[in-house]
This record gives structure tokens, sequence and C-alpha cells, in this order.
């Protein structure tokens, strides 16, 4: 993660400050709209990156030790030039024409290794082990400051090429940050402590802090806390300096998430965020490291987001982030897209969108201003609908070159929770997604819109400009299985086939009551999957669920996920099938029309040729590729025995 400083070259992919967010590829983010996309040939992750100021380039860092030096001045940035090393990975600038590769100097000019220099920094011949910082001064770039993990501190002279000092640490050493003036520096180490250095008596820090640790009674050192792994110090000239660091958290939270912790002067704020930390960078005035800094936002890379923290409001809040970084927040299970749709629909959707976003998003406008965004050429709405795999649906205006957020609506709201510890002892599906939607519908002009998830129920949606408070109608439909799938316990006097009366649709009252539901010790039939929540629920304005209709449970064998949805808006029916049947829907009058097995949809002349399979594959079948785990729990030892005697007579047969 690094930023590109305010410089001479005015490219129209970006100028001034730009994020660059990569890992096996190279994404570059600017103002509102500007969006590129690059990526290395080898494939290799990316290790560090590194701008030359008022050149226009930046250089990358891979992990097949490959270093890349990419043109920025032209219209898509390109790789010039390469290097492929042996062992070396670590990138530092030193200036306009250097560059350090570990403890190795090459020339830039031309990117030709002109020079190789090994620096022989300690006295000693034990090695010292990794090194984890390489930075040159900000008062001297022929002086470069070297830290290895094992705590020890080398200021090593390039000119006279030994070592001005050498300092060690009890502590193993993860980061090291400047001062802006050269004199001092700061250190973060492994029980979660701070260490200010200065350069005129090295012998010891003249300040350690452990921020997060608690301060013993008897005046002896606060405990150890977890690692600080990155720690950065941002002077400012009108008011103390900013220490901004990631970890560090006492061990007697060990549920505590990941978090950035901001200290200004004698203030403490702890930041914590939803996704793991990978990187941050401080955004300042000034791209020089021996001015003062005058920090004004922190850009936090982490593994499934990217935020940007207001340094300039003391309750630092975030910016609302113009980019779709949230696209996978959720992994992406289906998308529907949508072209000239009515021109107000755009409009209609940001603005009950707004109403649902989150609180105490900072007042300024996003702080990387770096491009130039063309809308595109196209003048007709476009809209993209995903459905996620914790049961959210995204409404995203598609219509210019990046994706914008209009609407979210998360469907797993109708339902009741799973209290813990119910398990499989409840009607619940056991799945680790058990809202994920599968399947959507979207009238544009009417905006009914439909869904259907994995846990095999289809909900219908009604779009309002009002908050209403009321209950939600459901109803239950019994798709029966397949002939060959029917299990019976007495194969040899039963009838191969049910009689037709039990192939009629079962239907749950409005009122929220349920079916009836076999006892305990006998197998499940008749109940869905999911609970409907049964008292009134607050619907804000947008989309509201206006009926819910379930597959239920049949035989003991679950149901099977819905495999085809259609709608017609204008007669008020939705149509679902699977492979154990259809159903018809009326969802204005919210009645079941029809529900038919396959067996009565095609009778002799199914087109299909289904072949007659073995009961136990069935529910094999049924278990891995529709995720209903634990099945066998739900049934008695009998029925076990009696389905493992069926089968043996089966393949005899």
């Amino acid at each position: 993660l690094t930023t590109r400083p305010a410089d001479k070259i005015k490219s129209r992919i970006q100028v001034s400050r730009n994020v660059r967010i990569l890992d096996f590829d190279d994404n570059r983010l600017g103002r509102p709209g500007v969006d590129c996309y690059c990526q290395h040939e080898s494939g290799a992750a990316v290790l560090q990156l590194q701008f030359l100021i008022n050149e226009g380039a930046l250089v990358s860092a891979c992990a097949d030790d490959a270093l890349h030096l990419w043109n920025l001045r032209q219209k898509r940035p390109a790789i010039l030039h390469s290097l492929k090393f042996n062992r070396e990975r670590n990138l530092q600038k030193l200036n306009s024409d250097r560059l350090l590769i570990a403890i190795y100097l090459s020339r830039v000019n031309g990117f030709m290794l002109e020079q190789r220099e090994e620096i022989h920094t300690l006295s000693t011949k034990t090695h010292p082990g990794p090194v984890v910082h390489l930075s040159d001064s900000p008062r001297d770039e022929g002086k470069l400051l070297i830290g290895y993990e094992n705590g020890t501190i080398v200021f090593w002279d390039l000119r006279s090429k030994r070592a001005d000092l050498r300092a060690y640490y009890d502590e193993a050493i993860h980061s090291v940050a400047w001062h802006h003036e050269g004199k001092q520096f700061m250190c973060s180490h492994s029980d979660g402590s701070l260490t200010l250095w200065n350069l005129k008596s090295p012998n010891r820090p003249f300040q350690t802090t452990i921020p997060h640790g608690k301060v013993q009674r008897d005046g002896k050192k606060p405990e150890s806390c977890k690692p600080i792994l990155k720690v950065e110090y941002k002077t400012c000239k009108n008011s103390e300096p900013f220490v901004i660091f990631s970890g560090g958290l006492s061990y007697d939270k060990p549920c505590r998430r990941p978090s950035l912790t901001i200290m200004h002067g004698k203030a403490i704020t702890v930041l914590e965020m939803d996704h793991p930390i990978v990187d941050f960078l401080t955004l300042c005035e000034t791209p020089y490291p021996n001015e003062f800094q005058e920090p004004y936002a922190v850009v936090v890379l982490l593994e499934k987001d990217l935020i940007v923290v207001d340094l300039t409001q003391s309750n630092f809040p975030i910016f609302e982030n113009p980019y779709p970084i949230d696209i996978h927040e959720s992994p992406v299970t289906c998308t529907e897209y949508f072209a000239d749709c009515p021109p107000d629909l755009i409009p209609v959707l940001y603005s009950v969108g707004a109403k649902h976003k989150k609180q105490g998003y900072s007042n300024k406008e996003w702080p990387i201003s770096g491009g130039a965004w063309n809308l595109g050429a196209q003048t007709y709405p476009e809209i993209i609908i995903t459905g996620h795999a914790d049961g959210s649906v995204k409404f995203w205006d598609a219509s210019a070159i990046t994706l914008q957020m209009l609407y979210k609506l998360k469907t797993s709201k109708v339902f009741e929770k799973q209290k813990v510890g119910e398990g499989k002892a409840t009607a619940e599906i056991v799945e680790e997604d058990p809202f994920a939607v599968q399947m959507m519908y979207w009238c544009p002009e009417s905006r009914i819109f439909c869904v259907a998830g994995v846990s095999a129920y289809v909900i219908v949606y009604r779009f309002s400009k009002h908050e209403v408070n009321t209950e939600i109608a459901s109803l239950e439909v019994r798709l029966q299985c397949e002939v060959e799938d029917i299990i019976t316990p007495e194969p040899e006097t039963n009838p191969p086939f049910p009689d037709a009366s039990s192939q009629l649709p079962s239907l749950k009252s409005l009122s929220g009551s349920t079916n009836t539901v076999a006892c305990e010790g006998m197998m499940k039939d008749s109940i869905p999957c999911l609970s409907v929540k049964a008292r009134p629920v607050r619907m804000p304005p947008g989309y509201q669920a206006d009926l819910v209709i379930q597959l239920v449970w049949v035989d003991g064998e679950p149901p099977q996920q819905i495999t085809s949805l259609a709608v017609n808006s204008a007669y008020g029916l939705v149509a679902f099938g699977n492979c154990s049947g259809l159903a018809v829907v009326d969802f204005m009058q919210k009645t079941v029309l029809l529900s038919m097995g396959t067996l009565d949809l095609y009778g002799s002349s199914d087109p299909y040729q289904r072949q007659p399979r073995s009961p136990r594959k069935s529910r094999q079948f049924a278990a891995d590729n529709f995720c209903m785990r634990g099945l066998s729990n739900f049934y008695p030892d009998l029925t076990k025995r009696i389905r493992t005697s069926y089968q043996s007579k089966f393949y005899k047969g």
C-alpha cells in the first residue's frame, strides 16, 4: 500500500495522491471514478512498492525476487525494465536515482545494475537475522538506518562504509519510523512496546511505553501486550505528533477485533476493524520526509475492504468509500444485469439506500483526488444486482465506468435467528450459509422483486417509499419427491406409487401457525427449513417482504433446492420448480394455485428418461450437492436398519 505524492507529472490516469493496492496485481484508485488495473505477468505476489518522486515512475518488488520499473506517464501504465535477484526482497527509496534492494545498492538510471555493494553492519560473525527495516535519514541521504528482527539497530554511513552507531534492544523489532528532523526514530516491538531513540545517545531508548499495557501497582514494568506490527510517527507544526500503529492490544482480551490505534498527545483512540489489517498508510500534506508531515488521513487496507480515516476531526470518522470495495464482502452467488431502466429508478433506489447507510461518516470529500474521470459514452441507465452468500442483495449503478452501490437489501431479516445450541434439534437446515441467494427476478417497471434462496424458499418483495410495521405472510408448499426416492418400511406390500391425494400442497395459515410436525423420534415431515418471523416486523422504506413461500420436508427428506424461477408481475403469479416438481403461487391472493410432482407433469412421456436409482444414492446426492448436512442424526436407528435392508433388496432385484 503506497501513495503517489504530488509531483509535476499530470497523467490522465492519476495525478497528485493516489492509492495503490497490490497483491497479485496493481489496482490504482484516485478520485471517485478513477480506477486503473494492472497485473504482473509472472503472477507473483507484490511485496512492496516505491514511487520515484517527480519522475512519474513506480518500482514494485515481487515474491519471485524480481524488481520492476513502471512508467506512469502514459495512458496505460507499463513495465519499462525488470531486474531479477536471488534473495533480496526488501525495497526502500534512497533518492531520485537510487534504490536499496535488501543490502545491495543499484543505479536506477536505465534500470541497469551498475553497482553492487555488500554492507557488513556488525562486527561479530554471528548472523543478525532478518532485516525488518531499511531507510535513509531524513537529514542525510548518505546514511542508512537498518533494523534487524533480533533487536539490533545499525546506523550506517554509505560514504565511509562504516557504522556510526550500533544499538541493541532485548525485544524483537517489527517496524521503525523516523522523526522528520532525522534526530530521533521510533521502533515497535513484539511485547507491544514503543521505544523512542536519540542518535546522540543511542545506548538505550530515552522513552519506552506500552500503550495498552496495564500499569502495575508495585511500579514494575507494565505487562506485555500483543506485538505492534507497524508504527508511523508523523509530526505536526502546530500540535502534538501523531503515533499510529496496528496491533499492540492486551492479551487479556482475546476476542478483540483487529484494531488501529491513534495516539495524539495524551489521547489514545482505538479503532476496531471488521477484518484483519493487511497494511496502513498515513496521508500527509508533503511527500518529503524532512518536513513537517501534517497528516490528514490514514488509509487502512483490510483483507476484504479499504477504509480511509479522517485525522482532522477529533472522533476520527471514516470517509464514505466511492468504490465498490465491498462487492465481495460476502461472496457473490448470483448476478442480474438490466439495461435501459426507467430513468427515475436509479434516483429512487439511491434515495432509499442513502437512508440505510451508516451514520458518522466524515463530512469531507474523498481525500484521494488523483486522475481524471470520464463519465463514459453510454446514455442509458444500467443496473446490476448481486446476490450474496449471507442473504444480502445489492443494487449497483453501472451507468458510469465504476460501480456505485445504490441500495442494499437483507433477505435474512424475514427469518428467525437460530438460537445457540438449537442446531440439529430443530427444523433448520444445517448449512454454513442458509440464507444464500440462488436466483433473482426483478421487474423494473412494476418494481416487483423475487429472491430464491438455498434453503428452498422464495420471497416476494414490493417497493414502498414509506415505513410499515406488519406481519409477514407465508405459505408452505409440499412438492413430492420422485417415486424412486420414496422409502417405505414394507416395500413388498405397499403400492409402488403414492396416492394422488398425498401430493396436494400443504398451506400455512397467514397468521404464522406451523403445520403438523412429526413427533420426536419420527421422520421429519411438512416442516420448512427456516422459520419465518410470526410477530410484526418493522420494514424501512425500500423493498419490503410481501410473501414468503417455503418448500417443506417430505417423508424425512429435505426439500430440494429451487432450480428455476419465473414471475409475471401483471398477473401476480410466481412459478418455481426443482427436481421434485413445479409450483405456481398467486402472490396477490397469497394462494397456491398449482403444485405438481415430476411424475404428474410427464407421466410415462418424461422427455428426460429419468433412470431408477438407489434410495441410498439419492439421499447421498441430496446431502452432498444441496448442502443438507447431518441428516442421519434425524433418523431413528430402526428406520436406518429398514432402509439398509431395502437397499440390499433393490440391488438384488
